[in-house]
């Protein structure tokens, strides 16, 4: 599986640590981005994630920002993409498992390191369902 990593700023030090995790872990990443801590307009990340996702180049995304609240916005202006501001374990469960999401959203001023690693092995970890949710999805995916 491979995922594309992207963050403003404000999520900079912790898009770091969950890179190292994830690679560690044996994932696959593209990081897109930002490269350091200098202000940079996070709409900017959230685009090239889409766009690795809109090109199949990787099945899914993370997005860091102070809140995940801006990421969240501006990933969900396409339609094929379920990004899911996620702050805790079964947040991210159901997320994936009811929402299929395909992009995760995080505030690294909300969250802790742990806390943010929790989030992203079980957002991972979680499969779709399908049925009844696939109906829902469709209604306004591509």
């Amino acid at each position: 599986m491979k995922i594309a990593l992207g963050s403003d700023h404000g999520g900079f030090e912790l898009k770091e640590v969950l890179k190292t995790y994830l690679l560690q872990s044996n994932y696959d990443i593209i990081d897109v981005g930002c490269l350091t801590k200098e202000s940079v307009d996070y709409p900017d990340f959230a685009d090239k994630v889409v766009q690795q996702i809109g090109t199949d180049e990787c099945q899914l995304g993370i997005l860091i920002c102070g809140t995940g609240i801006g990421m969240s916005i501006a990933a969900n202006r396409k339609n094929y993409i379920r990004a899911a501001n996620c702050y805790d374990e079964h947040t991210a469960k159901m997320s994936r498992e009811h929402n299929n999401a395909n992009v995760l959203c995080l505030g690294a001023r909300v969250l802790g390191k742990e806390k943010a690693l929790a989030i992203v092995d079980t957002w991972i970890g979680t499969e779709f369902s399908g049925g009844r949710h696939q109906r829902r999805i469709e209604k306004f995916s591509r």
